[in-house]
């Protein structure tokens, strides 16, 4: 991952270094193990004097057919790709991702007459594309699916009906539409692909609700966490140095109250999937997060909470009770009826329920 930052990025806080998506200002990501427990990285890259959402989103409205709407559909195409590279039909050229799987090998070997520098390389990234990037439907892409008559959709949003041969920019909130040449290929970029040598997405953090999509992707992966091995161990040495403190000889119950707390442990532990990657990663003191900066933590649910007693926002929450001209101990939130008189409020409590 240092050498994807330096190399591939091309991030230096001490010079002015671009690399393939341009001047890299910060970056987080964290490394995640899947289901069948390969490590991967999820990467969240703020590129250098990028406009935020909100002034893409004005820019792009203020002239949909200008200059600036057309230059970022450019860039956006030069730099995400879509579909399978067309393949390069020459006996002559012989590549290790012809006889083996293209993750498995490194890349051709460039010591070769110039004229077939670029044939080669083209011939390579079609074998990466074909094997990392073309999806092909599973039981997983349906976990979610509870069966008819609720559609069976793939969870990746990978289908060939996806497929849109123009980019577009809608003129009503300013969402820009990339074209989708394929799809069931993940985005990716043709440089990345070719050094990591394996499955990637690449997406841009535009406006509109796809961008509030791919925020709330990135932070749920980012924020979420598993029960730690060491946390629960901790917890277990706290409880046993505490129990241990009894006498026995005056508590018979000491030693079973022992055993109940590891067998308690060792319950928890056992519901936490731990691959042999992930343990291997830990043992070597590998990192499980790469940053650029020092980041502050934002303490969400009380954050939520002071947000909610000053800008009320009812339409959030699944559940609201209405009591008109009363008050309420469970710290209700007031708005103004704008039908009523102003000495008139409409009290609203309001429950969070989340969906199991």
């Amino acid at each position: 991952m240092h050498a994807f930052i330096k190399a591939v990025l091309g991030y230096d806080a001490n010079s002015d270094t671009s690399g393939v998506l341009g001047k890299v200002s910060a970056f987080y990501g964290c490394v995640e193990a899947q289901g069948r427990g390969t490590l991967h990285c999820h990467m969240l890259v703020w590129i250098d004097g990028a406009l935020n959402p909100n002034e893409i989103r004005d820019k792009v409205l203020a002239d949909i057919d200008g200059e600036f709407a057309h230059r970022l559909l450019r860039h956006l195409l030069e730099t995400i790709s879509n579909c399978v590279p067309p393949a390069v039909d020459n006996p002559d050229i012989s590549i290790p991702s012809d006889k083996y799987h293209a993750s498995s090998v490194l890349g051709p070997d460039l010591d070769i007459s110039d004229d077939l520098i670029g044939p080669t390389l083209q011939k390579d990234l079609h074998n990466i594309v074909l094997k990392s990037q073309l999806h092909g439907h599973r039981a997983t892409c349906y976990k979610y699916w509870k069966g008819p008559p609720q559609p069976k959709v793939c969870r990746f949003d990978l289908d060939a009906a996806n497929y849109c041969p123009e980019s577009s920019i809608n003129p009503e909130s300013g969402e820009l539409n990339l074209r989708c040449l394929d799809g069931l290929v993940n985005n990716y970029n043709d440089t990345m692909i070719s050094c990591l040598r394996c499955n990637m997405d690449l997406k841009f953090i535009g406006s509109g609700p796809s961008a509030k999509a791919v925020l709330y992707y990135i932070t749920d992966y980012i924020t979420k966490s598993p029960l730690k091995a060491h946390v629960s161990y901790a917890a277990l040495q706290l409880a046993v140095h505490k129990v241990g403190e009894l006498d026995i000889d005056r508590h018979d119950n000491a030693m079973r109250a022992k055993r109940l707390l590891q067998k308690c442990a060792h319950a928890m532990i056992s519901h936490q999937e731990l691959s042999a990657q992930q343990v291997a990663s830990y043992l070597t003191d590998e990192e499980d997060h790469f940053t650029s900066h020092q980041f502050s933590n934002l303490f969400w649910i009380a954050f939520e909470k002071l947000i909610e007693s000053q800008s009320p926002s009812p339409e959030c929450y699944s559940y609201l009770t209405v009591n008109s001209n009363q008050d309420d101990n469970n710290t209700p939130s007031e708005v103004d009826d704008s039908d009523d008189s102003d000495d008139d409020n409409v009290s609203v409590n309001s429950i969070n329920t989340e969906d199991d």
